[in-house]
């Protein structure tokens, strides 16, 4: 059996996404379970986080957010029974990729997925749903009467912040880096036939002539917001691939009293100034690694606690997420290439 794998290089561009042959075992552990798998999420593989891990191989697998049909049980799974329906997400350290028909993963990764949630929205919405809720509920305490800047919000993951955050009550501010995303963002609905829209304010930071700070202030009566999830942050003048993202201070500024900030910025360095900005305004700073999840047994309760209530919302309707049109097994090659530089957001593979 094939699967697609990725052969680390020295920079993202020197990547290499090959399809080889990979086994599956035939002996299942206790709580393992085989699934055939019906759709998998091709996301952007973070090499420098899995060798931090001690992670290291000459090949990593690839997609790891997968959903599909539940084969074969171990003998101590309580979890399923074969023929259910799963969706879930294999563990950073796995060997074995999404994108092979049939794949073995422990039952503890796997929650059952709604019968009338698609293969393609369940595939396309469990990891960043997981990392949404992470960032709202776990980190920021999000609560109805907050206001929310989200940081790039026609992405994947922010689109599904903005969908949680107005069903909880919150008012939320959106960044937008481009037109075509500006005009995405201002016609969102919470239903079809609804006149209201999920964002509040829709900022263009694709124009220049618009700012940030100027805008939220002006939004909230110049108090600041009281959560903000970015998308990562501009240290200092940088490519123009970062142009857009916002400078730490201007996050700092932005935030009200007692304002909560959650970073996805892996090298983020506060200066005295910033720590005392901070400390002024009783703020708080998280940093979103959803990949924690797994780290600890403890927390494996909470996950899939977290997995269940996405796949649940997605189910009711309140999260609709944007999804591009899947990609057949043979262009998952191409397509994880254009992922992994950037130059397309998530894609989809179905293997009907």
């Amino acid at each position: 059996m094939k699967g697609l794998y990725c052969k680390p290089g020295q920079t993202t561009a020197d990547h290499k996404f090959v399809i080889q042959e990979t086994a599956v075992p035939t002996v299942l552990d206790s709580h393992q379970v085989k699934v055939q798998v019906k759709a998998c999420a091709l996301s952007p593989i973070n090499v420098k986080l899995m060798e931090e891990m001690i992670i290291q191989r000459d090949v990593c697998p690839v997609g790891r957010e997968v959903v599909g049909i539940i084969l074969q049980v171990g003998s101590k799974v309580t979890f399923f029974h074969p023929g259910d329906e799963v969706v879930g997400i294999l563990p950073l350290d796995t060997e074995m990729s999404g994108l092979s028909e049939v794949i073995v993963m422990d039952e503890y990764h796997l929650v059952q997925k709604p019968e009338k949630v698609s293969w393609v929205e369940a595939a396309g919405v469990i990891h960043d749903g997981v990392r949404a809720y992470t960032a709202l509920h776990t980190f920021a305490r999000v609560a109805a009467g907050h206001t929310l800047l989200v940081l790039d919000a026609a992405s994947a993951c922010g689109v599904l912040a903005v969908q949680l955050a107005h069903s909880h009550g919150v008012r939320v501010l959106a960044s937008a880096h481009s037109a075509e995303d500006q005009a995405f963002l201002e016609q969102l609905r919470p239903s079809v036939g609804v006149q209201e829209s999920l964002v509040a304010r829709v900022i263009g930071v694709w124009n220049s002539q618009v700012d940030l700070i100027e805008v939220c202030m002006e939004e909230t009566g110049g108090l600041g917001v009281d959560i903000i999830i970015d998308s990562g942050v501009r240290l200092q003048e940088e490519t123009d691939s970062r142009r857009l993202l916002p400078h730490k201070h201007d996050i700092i500024t932005l935030l009200g009293v007692g304002g909560h900030w959650v970073t996805s910025e892996d090298n983020l360095q506060l200066d005295p100034p910033d720590s005392r900005m901070l400390f002024l305004k009783a703020a708080s700073l998280s940093f979103l690694n959803q990949e924690v999840w797994t780290s600890s047994s403890a927390r494996q309760g909470r996950y899939l606690h977290i997995m269940r209530n996405i796949v649940e919302k997605l189910s009711t309707g309140t999260l609709r997420p944007q999804l591009e049109e899947p990609v057949p097994l043979y262009e998952a090659t191409v397509s994880m290439e254009m992922v992994q530089r950037g130059q397309m957001r998530k894609r989809l593979v179905v293997q009907l």
